[in-house]
């Protein structure tokens, strides 16, 4: 897919956060379910083993509609969204991190996260 402006990405992040919000979601209730199953932890009300699937597979249907809209998902926990774009000519990533409301950084291509900066 083709690169994002600022508005565009932060138009499809506005599209993208009830996606993610559940994806926050779904992985909270996957982590306390395989906790139950694989360590004897305390029973949960979540179920068992078949809604332990069920929740992998919906964590897999949500990260893949985050990719099929040319945002690249990085991190899952916390969760990373990247936007492809370019700033006064400099390849860049529009970054969003978990518990972040909006889109306001970015990091050049070759400095990664560590490089992260606010956006203009």
């Amino acid at each position: 897919m083709g690169l994002f402006t600022v508005d565009e990405a932060r138009a499809e992040l506005a599209r993208l956060l009830p996606v993610l919000d559940e994806l926050i979601t779904v992985r909270a209730d996957a982590a306390e379910l395989t906790a139950v199953l694989e360590h004897g932890a305390a029973p949960s009300d979540l179920g068992g083993l078949p809604e332990l699937k069920g929740m992998q597979a919906r964590l897999d249907d949500l990260m893949t509609r985050i990719q099929q809209t040319g945002a690249e998902l990085k991190g899952f926990a916390p969760l990373l969204v990247d936007f492809p774009a370019d700033l006064d000519g400099v390849p860049v990533l529009l970054c969003w991190l978990e518990g972040d409301r909006e889109l306001g950084w970015y990091h050049r291509l070759d400095l990664g996260f560590p490089g992260r900066r606010r956006l203009p």
